[in-house]
């Protein structure tokens, strides 16, 4: 079988394009966003199993993340005033205002994403000053990180007696 693809761009658009990817990483978010809500106030902060943080402290992980990630994706900046490169910002005081926390990056990401140079996912970067890799690479790493610690928080809610929301409706 013969193909008329010309350039790596067009093949890589043939698999995926950005904004299909975008609207994945965003429908993981919705989902990480609904299991956030089902969580008791008290547990989300203080509730753990084995060792693992409590999900306040996962989810700023993500949140940590994702800001800086997106920024670095866009610009080749990948250090933040706002979260530390270490990953050790305390999550706000309430449930509600790490929501409101998730959505300013979930409006941050959707604002930045159009700004990305095509040929910017094939790049090689340097994230967070220590992790090498394309941009793409970065982009599945945070992803995989966010399903990772959902999947975390789903045993946490089971062990609470809470049904999770369903981890195939990412509405």
């Amino acid at each position: 079988m013969e193909t008329n693809v010309k350039s790596s761009e067009t093949l890589s658009n043939l698999v995926i394009t950005p904004e299909v990817l975008l609207e994945h990483w965003q429908a993981h978010r919705r989902l990480t966003r609904r299991a956030i809500e089902a969580f008791p106030e008290d547990d989300f902060y203080n509730f753990s199993i084995g060792g693992m943080r409590p999900f306040a402290k996962l989810t700023m992980e993500m949140i940590v993340l994702a800001a800086p990630g997106i920024n670095g994706i866009v610009s080749g900046n990948w250090s933040s005033e706002k979260f530390p490169s270490d990953f050790s910002t305390p999550p706000p005081a309430t449930k509600k205002e790490v929501l409101t926390l998730w959505d300013s990056v979930t409006e941050e990401i959707n604002e930045l994403w159009p700004q990305i140079p095509a040929g910017r996912f094939q790049e090689n970067d340097l994230a967070f000053g220590m992790y090498e890799g394309t941009v793409q690479y970065m982009l599945f790493y945070m992803i995989e990180n966010e399903v990772h610690h959902r999947g975390q928080c789903y045993v946490y809610l089971r062990a609470l007696d809470i049904e999770p929301p369903a981890f195939w409706d990412r509405s």
